[in-house]
């Protein structure tokens, strides 16, 4: 995979993540995205700017873990 297409699917995942957790999906299902999108930076030599990302959306998602979902958006 080249770094472009790797950066592609990196943020794919980080997004799939972070819309899962604000739908309320299963904390096991979110981490899995979060830790495939490092696999995926580890494997194409972007671990190092990657991984404070992930880690940060890890360190939220244990916090949030056992809470209730969060609140659904304002009516515009």
């Amino acid at each position: 995979m080249d770094e472009a297409a790797a950066r592609e699917k990196i943020h794919d995942l980080l997004l799939t993540g972070d819309n899962r957790l604000k739908q309320g999906v299963s904390a096991e299902k979110i981490r899995q995205n979060y830790e495939d999108a490092l696999a995926v930076a580890r494997e194409a030599g972007l671990e190092e700017s990657v991984r404070p990302l992930v880690e940060i959306r890890l360190a939220d998602l244990e916090r949030l873990a056992g809470g209730p979902p969060p609140p659904a958006p304002p009516d515009a």
